[in-house]
């Protein structure tokens, strides 16, 4: 088996009145980089890279440099293939979109190989420790008028009960738009409607500086926060240090990171309590088993960043279903000490609508997927609708 072809397709959805800030920009859109490779025997692999800057240089790396490199080339050997990949552009590519690239092809190559083995690619990876996996909700963004505290309050009280009453136990709140009192105000409206029970993950973004950072985990300390994710700029490692150090909170962080060799200086480091791999950046699944390995011989937790389309979530469920309870407990907690997979609730169709069988919530779980690949089957008509 070769293979025969490989087509980048960028999908759009303009948000219109449904836009919403986080801590660096507004979102007007949603899109995705999504790469097909298909094989002369049939066989079609998706996968997804790239997740926070546009989509075009991704798709122009792939359609000029890397994927002719691997026309007529056997599919089923993704970790091969990566290294070959990430040798050939390492002089020029050790971080971002070369590396998202391969993210995307990686995870299409994978598809392939555990399709041709007619096994899930959680399989593939050596076996899953959970069929259903904690799912927490992302939402709580800033709205456009962010700066009216009352509405934006009033807003929260109603987008965070939404999410408990629909099943979920965990919930992810944005912070770093507004000053520090007035993202405490937010946290602690969403505390007294949420209750004591349901756990509750912060995301600024990047949008402190250590000393910012420090004092907001000292601030929240009183809402019971589980995690801080990405408190300072990601390449701050000493950033990172001082806030691990000082603030009450563990420390989240990694989704801007890239390979075994960034994911060994962010955890060696002394950074975070937590690392968030994206598979749609890092380096896919092939990047995905080298962080993990990493984390775990650290006694890190590993939580894997999930933002895009359908095909981003089935490859982080198979991906989350193969980490090994840290540490091993007989009776695992969900964050505690097994991972959790994050849902993000804004609007996107490219998430919902995009695969025959959209992911669903129950029971506050998601199920992994059991078929072959990755799993899934795309929807040509919203394929074609978000094309652009």
């Amino acid at each position: 088996m070769k293979i025969k072809s490989i087509t980048s397709h960028i999908l759009r959805v303009p948000l219109g009145d449904k836009t919403f800030y986080s801590s660096q920009a507004a979102f007007p859109e949603r899109n995705s980089y999504l790469v097909r490779v298909e094989t002369d025997s049939g066989l079609v692999g998706w996968g997804e890279g790239g997740q926070y800057g546009p989509p075009e240089p991704v798709a122009a790396c792939i359609d000029a440099v890397l994927g002719p490199r691997l026309l007529n080339r056997d599919p089923t050997e993704p970790v091969r293939i990566w290294e070959e990949l990430y040798a050939f552009s390492r002089d020029f590519g050790q971080k971002g979109t070369y590396v998202e690239s391969i993210s995307a092809l990686d995870i299409a190559l994978w598809d392939i190989a555990g399709q041709a083995a007619g096994l899930p690619i959680w399989k593939m990876l050596g076996g899953r420790f959970r069929d259903r996996i904690t799912a927490y909700a992302t939402g709580c963004y800033y709205p456009e008028d962010f700066t009216n505290l009352p509405a934006v309050l009033n807003a929260l009280e109603r987008e965070a009960a939404s999410y408990v009453n629909s099943g979920f136990g965990l919930l992810k709140i944005k912070i770093g738009l507004l000053p520090l009192r007035d993202d405490c105000e937010r946290l602690r409206v969403i505390r007294n409607t949420v209750g004591s029970d349901i756990g509750l993950l912060v995301d600024a973004n990047h949008g402190y500086n250590a000393a910012a950072a420090v004092r907001m985990g000292r601030m929240m300390e009183p809402f019971d926060i589980r995690f801080f994710e990405e408190p300072v700029p990601p390449e701050d490692r000493e950033g990172y240090r001082k806030v691990r150090a000082e603030n009450p909170i563990p420390v989240a962080g990694g989704e801007c990171e890239f390979t075994r060799y960034g994911f060994r200086d962010l955890i060696a480091g002394g950074c975070v309590d937590v690392v968030q791999p994206d598979l749609a950046v890092c380096g896919g699944f092939t990047a995905f088993a080298h962080v993990l390995t990493l984390a775990n011989a650290y006694g890190i937790a590993t939580v894997p960043h999930v933002w895009g389309s359908g095909i981003a979530v089935a490859a982080a469920l198979h991906a989350v279903a193969t980490i090994p309870p840290f540490p091993h407990t007989a009776h695992p907690t969900p964050l505690l000490n097994q991972p959790v997979i994050e849902f993000d609730r804004k609007h996107n169709p490219l998430r919902d609508d995009l695969l025959e069988e959209p992911f669903l919530l129950e029971g506050g779980c998601l199920a992994v997927p059991e078929r072959p690949g990755l799993g899934i089957a795309v929807r040509d008509n919203v394929f074609a609708k978000y094309s652009s």
